[in-house]
């Protein structure tokens, strides 16, 4: 049996093993953000599937923080009753349930607010959203720190373990971390310290809202690979200074949309070949934290996972596309297959999700199609 699927301690928290469901936007909530028994379902396959920890596609805190077609909600008390049901169905498949809360900042459009306009730290332009956002102000931020602890305490009231923050690829968290995005003169703009401070007054709110026994998890850039973006040395210290506040584990990603092939979803990634892109910055934050750290990007070899563990990289291991195809593979690396996983990062699953189906693998839907009878396959969703 592979090291990867022993037990392991998160906090207070004990996986069955090291393998964790990253956050996905699935596109599957109602267009008000509630869940669908599509949703319910899915998340009941990744459950059941053999990861350790499953983690919800982001759910918005405030209604204007949507960034995508049919996104989760956890605005409202009235989401409480569907989050249960995801919680519910992952905790009965043996997984512990996280969730996970964002605010996209500037990185979205009013025509998935529902009319609202984008907000972000600065008035700085996000090349590609059309909308310039407006400069929040500082009565905007407490009331936006005020949604995350809110939305944070939904969470938990829906049976979920833990929570996550996702301060990574762009959105509103990265915003104010990054020096490009945030170009205040007061005091959340200008040194790192006063950049972090936002994200500080967020877990501090989620903690107080949701309670000191409930862990709090986040996803961190470990770089944003954009001109005057967050940079490696410095997420180190952000990621130092949340394991000073109790954070439960960092998740390091990286890139954001600006990042164009050093996005966070790379394409072209082949086993063996560009396998976990972000291994360096994991490694990086791994040396300065004594909290857990989970690496995402491009996992797609059981070996792979075994040799990052053994070296010290990561302590926990994060796949998202592979598990769109595959969400039993974390089952089948542990009954012996160790065949890599199938996904070929072509990123066409969230092809459906922006057209409102949601997200799929659309290769496996044309390996699964009956060929006509010239012997031409179709692919579907695209």
């Amino acid at each position: 049996m592979y090291a990867v699927f022993e037990p392991v301690s998160i906090g207070p928290l004990k996986a069955r093993n090291r393998i964790v469901r990253s956050a996905t936007w699935l596109g599957l909530a109602d267009p008000g953000g509630k869940v669908t028994d599509e949703q319910v379902e899915r998340y009941r396959e990744l459950g059941q599937g053999g990861a350790g920890v499953v983690i919800t596609g982001y759910a918005a805190v405030s209604p204007e923080g949507r960034q995508a077609p049919r996104m989760l909600g956890a605005w409202d008390d009235g989401h409480v009753e569907g989050l249960a049901r995801l919680a519910g169905v992952i905790r009965e498949g043996g997984a512990l349930a996280g969730a996970q809360l964002v605010h996209a900042g500037g990185q979205t459009r009013s025509a998935w607010t529902g009319g609202l306009a984008p907000v972000a730290p600065s008035f700085v332009d996000h090349p590609q959203f059309p909308e310039m956002p407006r400069e929040m102000s500082a009565e905007q931020i407490a009331r936006v720190v005020a949604d995350f602890g809110k939305a944070a305490r939904r969470v938990r009231d829906a049976g979920f373990d833990f929570v996550q923050l996702h301060a990574a690829h762009g959105y509103l968290i990265n915003q104010f971390l990054s020096p490009g995005t945030n170009q205040r003169a007061d005091a959340y703009g200008g040194t790192l310290r006063n950049r972090f401070r936002f994200l500080a007054e967020v877990m501090a709110a989620v903690q107080a809202a949701a309670g000191p026994d409930f862990p709090v998890a986040v996803k961190l850039n470990g770089c944003d690979f954009v001109p005057q973006g967050l940079e490696e040395d410095e997420a180190v210290q952000v990621a130092e200074w949340l394991a000073q506040r109790g954070v439960a584990f960092v998740e390091v990603s990286g890139g954001t949309p600006a990042s164009g092939d050093r996005g966070p979803a790379r394409a072209g990634v082949r086993p063996g070949e560009g396998e976990a892109y972000l291994r360096h910055l994991a490694a990086a934050v791994k040396r300065r934290v004594g909290c857990p750290v989970a690496l995402v990007g491009g996992l797609r070899r059981i070996e792979t996972l075994e040799d990052l563990l053994i070296e010290g990289t990561a302590d926990l291991f994060s796949l998202s596309r592979p598990l769109i195809w595959e969400p039993d593979l974390p089952a089948r690396w542990a009954s012996g297959d160790r065949a890599s996983a199938r996904c070929v990062s072509c990123n066409g699953c969230f092809g459906p999700g922006w057209k409102g189906e949601g997200v799929r693998c659309v290769v496996k839907e044309e390996q699964e199609t009956p060929t006509s009878s010239s012997g031409t396959g179709r692919r579907a969703g695209l």
